[in-house]
């Protein structure tokens, strides 16, 4: 049993580190960031969850199996180089557009299509690893 200041101190951390993770990975194509460091601040909330309460509950939280977010990351980071095949240009050239709100107009493209795909692979790899290695230890003891 985990002690209670760590559950509460990791039920007040967790949402500020989801939200910093989500910080990271919007700026990351323009400055230092993205989905790599933002899926490792996940993962980290995670693991840092399952150390509080349990491995089980982590999953729990986590509300899909890790491996299926390795796998929609892969074919979404994939899916990213598609649309400048359809352009005729090099698998993976970015691909930009402007989408007007209002008076702001907000440039969107394709690196941040694939971002998203780094940052849902990396947390998928790193909660199978550390989730598989925790429930291996704790089978053996």
């Amino acid at each position: 049993m985990t002690s209670s200041i760590l559950q509460t101190a990791t039920r007040l951390l967790m949402p500020l580190l989801l939200l910093f993770a989500v910080f990271l990975l919007l700026r990351g194509h323009n400055q230092p960031g993205g989905g790599f460091v933002g899926g490792l601040v996940v993962a980290a909330s995670f693991v840092l969850y399952s150390i509080a309460f349990s491995v089980e509950a982590a999953r729990r939280a986590l509300l899909v199996r890790s491996s299926t977010l390795l796998g929609i990351g892969l074919l979404v980071a994939l899916v990213s180089g598609l649309p400048a095949v359809v352009l005729g240009q090099p698998f993976m050239t970015s691909q930009w557009t402007t989408i007007a709100l209002g008076s702001t107009k907000l440039d969107v493209g394709t690196p941040l299509v694939f971002d998203i795909g780094v940052f849902l692979a990396v947390v998928g790899v790193v909660l199978t690893i550390v989730f598989t290695l925790t429930e291996a230890v704790l089978t053996e003891e």
